[in-house]
């Protein structure tokens, strides 16, 4: 169900239940299309009801399995009717993306209360929501994998990302605490930290920034939604089974 015909790695997920946050475009979309290429079953989740039933659409067209669920991830009872919707419908859950991210970069000294509160609650409160929540249905079937979508902006900090660089730094404190706690019944608990990926959200730092950004990454180019779903794909896939609390970097030796 990817939209690269010629997948670089595959796994076997077959009737393997996931949910993928921030599925309606961009790495979200990306990663739902390629799980479900691999066999899964995915619960696609996005506050964008409309645009996500795009991506629930190519996975079915293609013949694989896929349903929409609209839910503001900051919402605690949304998430939990969701995380129970979909593990009463499919039998189960056995793999949770934490995808759902935005930005609103400005400088420190200029950013808001509301900017500030808006990406800390997105993308650091939504991936504990639905942690929380989806540790539950894995807990009772003694498996699980949870992949969180980290930044190299939560390593290393980014001018003008302090709120987007801290909710990501938040992300991976948690990942590796989690992995801790739920170790013992067979979950695992991982984050991917992207560098400059070519999607929607980077595309508005404009053409000359990303130019330059590939310029200072010693493979001489932004990275492509692809990269990232390979990496989701091979941490939810059985060959990491012995994978826990672990940053994969995926970012072109950006931080190298």
């Amino acid at each position: 169900m990817a939209e690269d015909k010629t997948p670089r790695i595959s796994a076997d997920l077959t009737d393997r239940v996931a949910i993928v946050t921030g599925a309606a475009r961009g790495l979200g979309k990306c990663i739902a299309l390629r799980l479900a290429g691999c066999g899964a079953k995915v619960a696609c989740v996005d506050v964008n009801a409309e645009v996500l039933a795009e991506t629930v659409g190519q996975i079915t067209a293609a013949g694989g399995t896929a349903e929409a669920w609209a839910c503001d991830v900051t919402d605690s009872t949304r998430v939990n009717e969701v995380v129970k919707e979909v593990a009463t419908k499919w039998g189960g859950l056995y793999l949770l993306v934490n995808n759902a991210g935005v930005t609103r970069d400005t400088m420190v000294m200029r950013m808001s209360d509301d900017q500030w509160d808006l990406v800390l609650g997105i993308n650091l409160r939504g991936t504990f929501l639905f942690t929380r929540a989806a540790a539950k249905p894995m807990m009772k079937g003694r498996q699980g994998r949870i992949i969180n979508m980290a930044s190299v902006s939560g390593l290393t900090g980014n001018p003008g990302q302090a709120n987007y660089s801290a909710s990501k730094a938040g992300v991976i404190g948690l990942t590796r605490t989690v992995a801790k706690e739920l170790a013992g019944r067979n979950i695992t608990v991982n984050a991917v930290a992207p560098g400059f990926i070519a999607t929607e959200m980077t595309a508005a730092l404009g053409e000359d920034i990303l130019k330059e950004v590939a310029s200072h990454t010693p493979l001489g180019r932004v990275g492509q939604p692809e990269d990232i779903a390979d990496a989701v794909l091979f941490l939810a896939s059985d060959g990491a089974a012995f994978i826990t609390g672990h940053v994969l970097t995926v970012d072109g030796g950006l931080t190298a």
